[in-house]
């Protein structure tokens, strides 16, 4: 078998590695240099905030506020290649989509706005005005506004995000299935339902003080490494890192840190994870459970042998609801029940617990390991059951922090990106704006995707992102975007969602993250974002823009506006000149926000006020709220096991890679070099298929729903991974990942819990 491919993991995360990572990818953008000032400036108060992840500033930053995946991503938007007229003159949409996503989008940034043509199966060439006036004749001519989906990716600033909820809401609708809707949704659901607030409740700066952090199915190393430095800095000082993870991750078990030159030049790292458990894929919430279950034994053990109390009764009677009934829950499940449908033992889980008790701050993060599941509402309730036991919410050093991923995916959120919007909303920009508002909720992704293949949705608008590749079920949404009449798509570069045209089908070149904007009226722009502890800071590029062709995300959206809406509610091309203007509504509209353009203007930004961190508590009880759910029957894992040579398979992401974007073919944290049609799987499953590390094969999805999905040409890698459980990389992996199968209240995509099966293939 060929494994040439399988090689090598570094020894640990960041370190050398990283930074020769990063001189690569300088030097594969053509820029090295100006490549290299640029990211002096990535996350200050005088530059631009990261295009990455959504990982927090802290005040006393330094002059080094970026790691190796801030300058791929910079890398990549600031390439010398460009994707102009002649590329798309030399290439049908045809020929195109033969490409891989790293294949395609390695020739550059877009250039000029570009209109698809049928005839030549081309896209051509179109002016900015045309544009504007074919897709809003297009908008108008629809029968119904709720016929378009108007689709939001996590980068677009707060500016831009806003100016396009308030179009579409002008136009008639609430259809916003947004990148959302696919990763933390269920993380806002249980967090309001638990302490009124849908984000998370700690600062950066809490974890300066935590005794205890508990990482759940989360990759920090691959998905925001700046957070590896806070949990090497909390681990020297002594704090205990717990970490719930079905794959050993490098980054959660050891870092080098770049910017401590002694440990470079030893060529030392640090140790992240004090206790590393790894449960069964979906088996997080029984895992958590069996803390609570072992917290509670321990509370009675205490009261039996008059030592000191070991819950936060003081807590618990001032500021919880369903207490008693949440212990009358746990009892009720028994330790077998935990160990089976966890995948971990007792006496793992009991020292795990012991750390939580011992501990008097405790900190608990996590991310799409746990929101990709059926009952991942019912995990993350569990999670806030866990964290109330010991007051472990509203004091300085603890707290629950669901770590988002793109840059500004939360802020997008927070200025009105939501297909069902709160009725305070509504009322305030039917006040301010004075028109009537859309009341009737919109479409989600999932919703969207629907409304499209069933002929109710005519036209798709995506503001960002790469829809038809960070979807479930590839093939099902290349269908739906090809038999619409009009695809609109705001980007950067070239990618999969633009070679899926519908009958009118554009490309608008936006400016990027890095590049400077000088607004409709040429003065120099600022936007603004949001990262995952609520900071809301300042935005200004720095580089000359890629073409002169392109346009700022907010002008594009005028543009439209005004050829869709007019200007008898809003004056677009004000807004468009002067984005301190859009502030000022998003200051009239949205609480929070007041003096938003002198605070935005400070260091660092300001603070949205969190009302759970102060333990106030915005529920239905006027408390912070137990859940006192069972288990659930059955996860995948459990189901999986019980037919023969079914696996449990998640997707992620690679090193080389951020959300669908594939910056390289490599992921030396895990092993793989030049591949990434591959499979992670245990040893022991491998001998009992008899098959072999590099063995090729078809995956096949084992959704009942009739429809066949197959991932043609995968090779085994074997992992550090429980039995039963396997691993692989997104986007290629979509195509098993049905629509039918999402998770209960959130509508969120299972990716992290898929039934599939194997078929061998030929060797080559």
């Amino acid at each position: 078998m060929d494994t040439k491919f399988i090689g090598k993991k570094s020894a640990a995360a960041g370190g050398w590695g990283a930074l020769k990572s990063c001189g690569k990818q300088l030097l594969q953008s053509g820029m090295p240099i100006s490549g290299a000032r640029t990211m002096l400036k990535a996350n200050q108060p005088d530059g631009f905030d990261c295009p990455g992840c959504a990982w927090g500033d802290p005040e006393h930053g330094s002059s080094f506020e970026f790691c190796e995946n801030g300058v791929k991503a910079v890398a990549w938007e600031a390439t010398e290649k460009r994707a102009t007229p002649a590329f798309f003159a030399a290439n049908t949409v045809s020929e195109l989509r033969q490409l891989s996503d790293y294949e395609l989008e390695l020739n550059g940034r877009l250039t000029h706005p570009m209109r698809y043509d049928g005839a030549s199966d081309r896209y051509l060439p179109v002016s900015w005005e045309d544009a504007f006036a074919e897709i809003g004749g297009i908008l108008k001519g629809l029968d119904n506004p709720n016929r378009a989906e108007f689709y939001t990716s996590g980068r677009a600033s707060n500016e831009a995000a806003f100016l396009y909820q308030l179009f579409v809401r002008i136009y008639g609708t609430n259809n916003f299935p947004d990148c959302s809707n696919m990763c933390h949704e269920a993380s806002g659901i249980a967090m309001k339902q638990a302490v009124g607030v849908g984000k998370g409740t700690v600062l950066l700066e809490d974890f300066e003080e935590a005794d205890a952090i508990f990482v759940i199915g989360q990759n920090p190393g691959t998905n925001h490494p700046r957070m590896l430095g806070d949990l090497r800095r909390a681990a020297i000082r002594g704090a205990r890192v717990v970490v719930f993870n079905p794959i050993r991750e490098r980054g959660l078990e050891r870092f080098s840190d770049p910017q401590d030159k002694i440990e470079m030049m030893r060529g030392g790292s640090t140790d992240i994870a004090s206790h590393y458990l790894q449960p069964q894929l979906g088996g997080d919430m029984a895992a958590v459970r069996g803390m609570a279950k072992a917290v509670l034994a321990a509370e009675d053990a205490a009261v039996a042998a008059g030592l000191p109390d070991v819950l936060d009764h003081a807590f618990l009677a001032e500021h919880c609801a369903g207490f008693q009934g949440y212990c009358a829950a746990v009892e009720a499940t028994s330790w077998a029940a935990i160990e089976d449908q966890s995948g971990l033992s007792r006496e793992e889980i009991e020292r795990a617990a012991e750390v939580y008790i011992k501990a008097e701050r405790v900190i608990c993060t996590w991310a799409m390991g746990v929101t990709q599941h059926l009952h991942s509402v019912a995990t993350i309730r569990e999670i806030a059951n866990f964290m109330f036991l010991r007051g472990n919410i509203g004091k300085k050093g603890a707290g629950l922090c669901p770590v988002r991923g793109h840059s500004n995916v939360q802020g997008d959120r927070t200025v009105g990106i939501n297909e069902q919007p709160s009725e305070d909303f509504l009322d305030a920009l039917e006040k301010h704006f004075r028109f009537a508002v859309p009341r009737e909720h919109g479409h989600n992704v999932l919703a969207a995707i629907g409304a499209m293949l069933d002929g109710s949705a005519e036209a798709f608008i995506g503001l960002g992102g790469n829809f038809a590749r960070a979807t479930p079920d590839s093939a099902l949404v290349e269908k739906a975007l090809r038999r619409l009449k009009l695809t609109v798509h705001i980007a950067t570069k070239p990618n999969h969602s633009h070679l899926m045209p519908g009958g009118a089908s554009f490309i608008l070149p936006c400016l990027g993250r890095t590049e400077m904007d000088r607004g409709a009226a040429g003065g120099s722009q600022l936007v603004s974002v949001e990262d995952s502890m609520s900071m809301v800071h300042g935005s200004a590029g720095i580089n000359r823009p890629a073409s002169p062709h392109l346009l700022s995300e907010v002008a594009i959206i005028a543009g439209m506006a005004e050829a869709t809406v007019g200007s008898a509610v809003v004056d677009w091309a004000e807004l468009a000149g002067d984005y301190d203007r859009i502030r000022d509504h998003i200051e009239a509209t949205i609480p929070g926000f007041e003096n938003y353009n002198k605070r935005l203007r400070k260091p660092r930004g300001f603070h949205l006020r969190n009302a759970a961190a102060h333990r106030e508590w915005e529920t239905p009880a006027g408390k912070a709220s137990f859940s006192a759910g069972p288990l659930p029957e059955e996860t995948v894992h459990q189901r999986a096991r019980k037919g023969e040579g079914r696996f449990a398979l998640q997707t992620f992401r690679s090193h080389d890679q951020y959300n669908t974007t594939v910056y390289g073919l490599d992921d030396r944290y895990r092993g793989v070099y030049g591949e990434r049609q591959v499979i992670f799987i245990h040893p022991a499953d491998l001998k009992a298929m008899k098959a072999e590390a590099g063995e090729r094969v078809d995956v096949i999805g084992e959704h009942d729903d009739g429809i066949e999905r197959i991932a043609r040409d995968f090779r085994f890698v074997p992992y550090d991974i429980p039995r039963g459980s396997i691993a692989g990389y997104y986007p290629e992996l979509n195509v098993l990942v049905p629509l039918g199968s999402a998770g209960m209240e959130s509508d969120t995509p299972t990716s992290k819990s898929i039934m599939v099966s194997f078929r061998r293939r030929n060797a080559a």
